[in-house]
């Protein structure tokens, strides 16, 4: 086996099956919020058909979403293991090739990569779970659970986050490889330090916001605002990755 041989193990079977887990995990993402949230809203007072989706479509949806996203991590992390020397000289130079681009910019998609797969588990599964149970005791001639609406909204804003997170996540992680390294070949390892702690900073309030630390998760909340709707989700992941891409621009450049 000489294709997935050595290094070509990490850079090329585990890199692919990377992809492809990552593929699975945003693909559902999106279809969530941009498809299945906005259809379920559209359903107005047709509960019935609302709880025979969640049972049917977003049980099956769900089961593929939370598992691609344990896959992604899982390959991203043996990937690191795979490929010799992938942590030597971080963020420093090798063989006069200045590695500290790549290496901030493969830190930062990571960091949001791995923020989104804890989102995944213990925000929105751990809420969907309520949903789920309860579209299936509903259907089946039980009482609605009076936690079910609080539970779908933590998810929604958890997954809501998730996108905007994805979009600059993914960036990062093509732009660790095929950009950075060449735009950013004089960045400094302070600088490039500098640019990764703004970013988490940025990431973290935007995470805690999510949650509700900023006045909570109620509706009429203004600080929910880029969570209410999937566009408002999108102009808002625009706007971070504008930004993330500026502060690189600036402090690498």
């Amino acid at each position: 086996m000489k294709l997935f041989s050595g290094d070509l193990l990490g850079d090329g079977l585990f890199r692919y099956l990377h992809i492809l887990a990552g593929v699975t995990w945003i693909g559902l993402l999106y279809y969530f919020n941009l498809v299945q949230v906005p259809a379920l809203a559209a359903y107005g007072d047709e509960g019935k058909a609302r709880n025979i989706t969640i049972d049917k479509v977003a049980r099956r949806a769900l089961w593929w979403f939370r598992w691609a996203s344990i896959a992604t991590l899982a390959t991203g992390i043996l990937i690191t293991g795979a490929v010799k020397n992938y942590w030597q000289d971080f963020m420093g130079t090798t063989d006069g090739v200045n590695h500290v681009g790549h290496d901030v910019a493969i830190s930062i998609g990571m960091t949001i990569g791995i923020l989104m797969a804890a989102n995944v588990w213990m925000i929105i599964w751990k809420n969907q779970k309520i949903v789920l149970a309860n579209a299936a005791n509903v259907l089946g001639g039980g009482e609605a659970n009076a936690d079910a609406p609080t539970a779908g909204r933590k998810a929604l804003l958890a997954s809501r986050q998730n996108m905007i997170f994805s979009v600059s996540m993914l960036f990062f992680m093509v732009g660790g490889a095929h950009m950075y390294s060449q735009a950013f070949d004089a960045a400094t390892k302070s600088n490039a330090n500098l640019l990764m702690m703004i970013a988490i900073a940025i990431v973290a309030l935007l995470e805690l916001n999510a949650i509700g630390i900023f006045g909570g998760i109620k509706a009429g909340n203004k600080m929910l605002w880029m969570y209410e709707s999937h566009k408002n989700a999108l102009i808002t992941s625009a706007i971070l990755w504008v930004i993330l891409v500026a502060l690189s621009e600036v402090l690498l450049g």
